[in-house]
């Protein structure tokens, strides 16, 4: 399992490289906010985005962001009982986004993004409750957002993305992996620095 994400990663890392001189390579590092729904407190993940624009329209990035404190329960809400616990994404993924503007100059450029890659939870012990766990699941996720470049090299880019695990239902199922949807999902919004090159 091991080999095959990690042959999964460098096919994605070799296709997001530029394959022409005029390609757009680019890199993002982020911070934002875990967004898992009511009742339960964002939590901040950062990040680095670093990929590239290998025509005017499509692109490839491999995405890595990690939330320290993702499963972490507020003493307010809920007492003594104690969690703590982290989230780790990393995804490969393909941008498609139109240009509005000059091509090596101010410009914005809205894109849709989305892929597949891995979701690692990381729970450590819930007081007398759960054991501490950690898995690896594959995981999807698509999100838009905008690049806007006030110079040739450097913009600001924000996005929204939904997170979503793949887990195996049926371990007895002929397939190395299970295709369905799993339970665990959230959303993530950030905003970084982009370096363009």
């Amino acid at each position: 399992m091991r080999r095959l994400i990690l042959i999964m990663i460098g096919v994605v890392a070799l296709t997001a490289l530029p394959t022409r001189a005029s390609a757009d390579g680019l890199i993002t590092p982020f911070l934002g906010w875990n967004m898992r729904g009511e009742g339960v407190k964002n939590r901040l993940h950062y990040g680095i985005d670093i990929g590239g624009m290998a025509s005017e329209i499509i692109g490839f990035e491999v995405d890595f962001g990690y939330s320290p404190n993702f499963f972490e329960l507020d003493p307010e809400d809920f007492g003594d009982f104690d969690a703590d616990g982290s989230v780790t994404t990393l995804m490969g993924n393909v941008l498609i986004g139109i240009p509005v503007g000059a091509r090596r100059g101010a410009q914005i450029r809205p894109f849709a993004t989305g892929g597949i890659g891995l979701i690692r939870f990381d729970v450590s012990d819930v007081g007398d409750f759960f054991e501490g766990t950690t898995r690896n699941d594959f995981g999807i996720n698509v999100g838009g957002g905008a690049m806007i470049f006030f110079s040739p090299n450097i913009g600001i880019r924000g996005d929204l993305r939904y997170f979503r695990s793949l887990n195996d239902e049926d371990p007895g199922s002929a397939l190395p992996v299970d295709l369905g949807l799993g339970d665990f999902d959230f959303w993530r919004g950030d905003v970084g620095v982009t370096f363009r090159f």
